[in-house]
């Protein structure tokens, strides 16, 4: 079963059902429903994005107890120069 409808199509994305309509030797119709086909099927088989954690170990010299210390050292590595920790805001970690 089909119907018949009405859409507009933005001028590049007409082109380009066009251009893949001719480069499969098919009509417009056949080409916009596949393309709309493959595109509805992609969507839907979209899987969730999941990172599987992995213990990278201590770094020597940190107390990992110590929160204060700890936000401190990443402040100091967030800003490797006097300048840029003052432009971050970060004086006081660099033993001002």
């Amino acid at each position: 079963m089909s119907i018949r409808t009405r859409i507009r199509l933005a001028e590049d994305v007409l082109e380009r059902v066009k251009a893949e309509s001719r480069a499969r030797d098919v009509s417009f119709r056949e080409t916009l429903n596949d393309l709309l086909r493959l595109a509805l099927s992609a969507a839907a088989v979209r899987r969730d994005f999941r990172v599987k954690a992995q213990h990278m170990g201590y770094r020597p010299g940190l107390n990992y107890d110590d929160v204060e210390s700890l936000l401190e050292h990443g402040q100091a590595k967030a800003c490797p120069t006097e300048r840029l920790c003052e432009r971050l805001g970060f004086e006081e970690s660099r033993g001002r």
